[in-house]
């Protein structure tokens, strides 16, 4: 049976981050997309320049609109942008427990733009923290979220994931890529303890949209009835062959997207 994967997520015009990246991840790994739209942005690969925000009403409407009719076997959660929309959104999900929730804390653009007011994180960690199988910030976002110092060695990672897996989530994936040096450890906190995950640095411009792929595909695994560690192993593996393969694309002159479809498409074609 194919898996139904729900996104709740912004816009990129763009088609490296957000919803579009959300979709291709999903179609790469096997499971059918849906999208419900928190925002729209005007942005490419060199930056966000304006972001219009969608009613919450009218996402909590979407997201109903959804289950209504189709059966979801796990949803990923993007950019919520402020606190009205996290709480529409953890409202509309409120009730329908059971299924897996990725939720990715997007907070700042590749660019430096801002994409979380900053009175949106209190509410996305109080309500919907507790509703994650499985958060996956990186390294400033983690420090956000637990009004802490950007961590800079695996210590300092790990005992994030800790305190972050405290507040609610029944797991949590803390990104090392901006730590410095030629390797780029993930760290997960589940119940059993913590488990890392190796991986070398890939010397390349185009990792726009790398953590919306990241979160998608693990949604996507989680779907088909892969375990935390077992997800993050496929969906890291697949990422990284997305970003291995992102020069072969030639899409705009700043943070290029990776190369969602590695695996699918013949060089040439």
């Amino acid at each position: 049976m194919i898996r139904n994967v729900l996104s709740i997520a912004g816009s990129d015009p763009s088609g490296g981050a957000g919803i579009q990246a959300d979709l291709k991840a999903f179609s790469a790994r096997g499971v059918y997309g849906m999208a419900v739209l928190t925002a729209l942005t005007a942005q490419n690969t060199q930056g966000v320049t304006g972001v219009h925000l969608v009613p919450p009403q009218f996402v909590a409407d979407q997201i109903d609109a959804v289950f209504a009719d189709v059966r979801v076997d796990a949803v990923k959660i993007g950019m919520i942008a402020n606190a009205a929309i996290a709480e529409a959104v953890a409202a509309a999900l409120a009730d329908r427990r059971g299924i897996p929730i990725v939720l990715d804390p997007v907070m700042i653009a590749k660019g430096g733009a801002t994409l979380l007011e900053p009175d949106a994180v209190d509410v996305l960690t109080r309500r919907l923290l507790p509703l994650a199988t499985l958060l996956t910030p990186n390294l400033p976002e983690a420090a956000a979220l637990l009004h802490q110092p950007v961590a800079t060695n695996r210590e300092e990672m790990a005992a994030q994931a800790e305190r972050l897996r405290a507040l609610g989530p029944a797991a949590v994936l803390v990104k090392g890529g901006h730590l410095d040096g030629e390797e780029s450890p993930d760290v997960l906190s589940i119940a059993d303890g913590l488990h890392w995950f190796e991986a070398r640095r890939v010397p390349t411009k185009n990792t726009h949209g790398t953590g919306c792929t990241l979160s998608s595909a693990l949604a996507a695994e989680l779907a088909k009835g892969a375990s935390a560690p077992e997800a993050v192993a496929i969906a890291k593996d697949y990422l990284a062959g997305a970003v291995a393969a992102a020069g072969k694309l030639s899409v705009g002159s700043g943070h290029g997207p990776v190369q969602h479809f590695h695996a699918l498409w013949k060089e040439g074609e």
